[in-house]
């Protein structure tokens, strides 16, 4: 992924890729979103191997968006409301380690941000007492998937449906 000019990174893991991916792509301010793999320590993994929930990976939606259009702390409202943060180890149908939530941070700014952005959501009683599950952990290496998993609501021509409704 390429950060060009004033933009920014962020990256999210909220479940399988796609649907974050394809929720993203919507947001007016991101330039740009990619599906992948980040988290773990094993070197440019594929679906296969992530898939097996052994690599330490998560699938995760890296993005490059413009701060003066999206703020972060925008997104990560986004991010909120798009999976259930008080599940561990997966999200709905999808189990496992690759499917948990985390929110990959690229500063010290983002961090800060993103732990209030928690705290809030924690002190909203949103999810009852229900403690919130996500982890805030350092950005590391981004791998992305194979092409196949790129934009994947748009190549099988499949409309993304949120029980929410509010990023189509």
């Amino acid at each position: 992924m390429e950060q060009a000019g004033r933009c920014e990174r962020a990256s999210f893991a909220a479940g399988c890729f796609w649907d974050v991916e394809a929720a993203f792509r919507k947001v007016d301010g991101v330039l740009e979103t990619v599906a992948g793999y980040t988290g773990g320590l094993l070197q440019d993994p594929g679906y296969e191997q992530v898939e097996t929930g052994t690599t330490g990976h998560a699938e995760a939606v890296g993005i490059v968006f413009d701060p003066a259009r999206v703020s972060y702390d925008h997104l990560l409202d986004i991010f909120w409301d798009l999976h259930d943060p008080t599940q561990a180890g997966g999200q709905g149908d999808f189990t496992g380690s690759q499917y948990r939530s985390v929110i990959f941070f690229h500063n010290e700014e983002q961090k800060d941000t993103a732990m209030r952005s928690r705290n809030r959501l924690a002190a909203s009683q949103k999810h009852g007492n229900r403690p919130i599950r996500t982890e805030i952990l350092p950005a590391s290496v981004f791998w992305p998937a194979e092409e196949c998993h790129q934009q994947f609501y748009e190549k099988c021509r499949q409309g993304f449906c949120t029980s929410r409704q509010i990023y189509e």
